[in-house]
């Protein structure tokens, strides 16, 4: 895996503070099990099917179901994910999911307490950056990671500039790395 730490719109400036890069993806696995309260954020780009990969959104339903993170569902993801015969536990729009997750108030989906970790995927670039910005420099105690392809300077987080072929082997190790298939 190349650890290009290069964001992926040469244009945009983060800031000194920079997403860590995720050279090995068990280092992904380890953040997700070692969270106390974790959540999967899943963007409408999850739908696409890349030429020689699969849907992301079938990743997004394997790593849910391995690792019993519950999935937030954005713009029309929610009625794939129904397709494809998994629930999510919620559906709503990015940014609001984005402003509840840095509410110190807000309890989550379930009414138990805050999440210590958000799991960013299929999100369009621009959009995802933005809400990552929002959660770096407002939310308290929020560690994200946006497992897409791309390299996201806002995450706490994120893999390098990826191929495909790279991306997709990271995502069989994550889920694997839960004893999923």
């Amino acid at each position: 895996m190349s650890a290009k730490a290069e964001p992926w719109q040469t244009a945009e400036v983060a800031g000194p503070r920079k997403a860590n890069v995720i050279t090995k993806p068990e280092i992904a696995a380890a953040m997700i099990k070692r969270a106390k309260r974790a959540i999967i954020v899943v963007g409408t780009l999850a739908t696409d099917a890349e030429k020689d990969t699969g849907k992301m959104i079938d990743y997004t339903i394997r790593l849910s179901k391995a690792s019993g993170v519950p999935v937030v569902a954005t713009a029309h993801t929610a009625r794939d994910l129904v397709k494809a015969g998994f629930q999510p536990a919620s559906s709503m729009s990015a940014m609001d999911i984005g402003n509840r997750l840095k509410d110190p108030s807000w309890t989550g989906l379930d009414g138990k307490g805050p999440y210590d970790l958000a799991v960013f995927l299929g999100l369009p670039y621009y959009m995802e950056y933005l809400i990552l910005s929002g959660l770096k420099h407002f939310s308290e105690n929020l560690k994200t990671i946006t497992l897409d392809r791309y390299y996201n300077p806002n995450a706490s987080w994120s893999f390098p500039n990826l191929k495909v072929e790279e991306w997709n082997q990271s995502f069989e190790t994550i889920i694997n790395n839960f004893g999923g298939n």
